[in-house]
């Protein structure tokens, strides 16, 4: 379904070259999860804003191919990205508050993205949205839809960022650590509402994170980057049981620290 092939990223600054992302390779089949995995700053998020076409200046895509539906993303235009991008492969972000708009309710800002791909009025864009914030477990829908981002828990707005993501049906989903911010608890009902919503919509998932503990709830396979690179690849089984890299046995150790303390 996805198949990325060398994929490279460059930031540029002072003169100064920074290789973000070297030569990523992975396979998504339909329906599964890929998990990729690293510390902060070892590039995993610029993977997933290359897929989207999201790097900015500085930055730079200098190699690679990004195979979807037998198309190369990198050399779609703008234009043909941009209908692509939420409609076919959508992503939810780190910070559900910063991504959010402040001064629309969540309603609007669902249906928003449903009118602009799926071309509907805004009577029918407003009651899918209804639909998906149901589909997300959002008590009282119909009421919450008229409620703006703060009026919402960061557990909540999350939810709705996911409502969003899922709303004009996507293939594919891409979820950049989207449980960071939260306690454990709201954690793991983030993580099976994914579970739930993967299932029900036959998605797609690349789950983005720095720990391994989600990676082995979630994830089928797994790809373990280290500054830019992959330094390790394979089902979340064999790879817990028998790490190859001597970072990924540096994250697991870290994982048992954080389980035993």
């Amino acid at each position: 379904m996805l198949e990325v092939k060398g994929l490279s990223v460059e930031f540029t600054s002072d003169q100064q070259v920074v290789k973000a992302v070297s030569d990523v390779s992975f396979k998504l089949a339909k329906g599964t999860t890929l998990g990729i995995a690293g510390e902060s700053g070892s590039g995993k998020s610029t993977i997933a804003l290359a897929l989207m076409r999201l790097i900015t200046l500085p930055g730079k895509i200098t190699a690679g191919e990004v195979i979807f539906d037998g198309k190369d993303l990198l050399k779609l235009s703008d234009q043909d990205m941009t209908h692509i991008r939420g409609a076919k492969i959508s992503m939810i972000f780190q910070d559900p508050f910063t991504s959010l708009n402040p001064v629309f309710t969540v309603g609007e800002q669902i249906a928003e993205a449903i009118r602009l791909h799926q071309n509907l009025n805004y009577k029918d864009a407003w009651a899918s949205a209804v639909k998906m914030l149901e589909a997300v477990h959002i008590r009282e829908a119909s009421v919450r839809a008229h409620d703006y981002p703060h009026q919402f828990s960061g557990g909540m707005r999350q939810r709705v960022m996911i409502a969003m993501a899922l709303a004009c049906r996507p293939e594919i989903l891409i979820a950049d650590e989207p449980t960071t911010a939260l306690d454990a608890t709201i954690q793991m009902e983030i993580i099976q509402l994914l579970k739930e919503v993967q299932k029900e919509f036959n998605l797609s998932v690349i789950f983005i994170t720095h720990n391994f503990g989600i990676v082995k709830a979630f994830c089928k396979d797994v790809l373990v980057i280290n500054k830019g690179r992959v330094v390790e690849a394979g089902p979340v089984d064999r790879v817990l049981a028998d790490p190859q890299s001597p970072y990924t046995q540096k994250l697991l150790n870290a994982l048992k620290v954080i389980n035993n303390g």
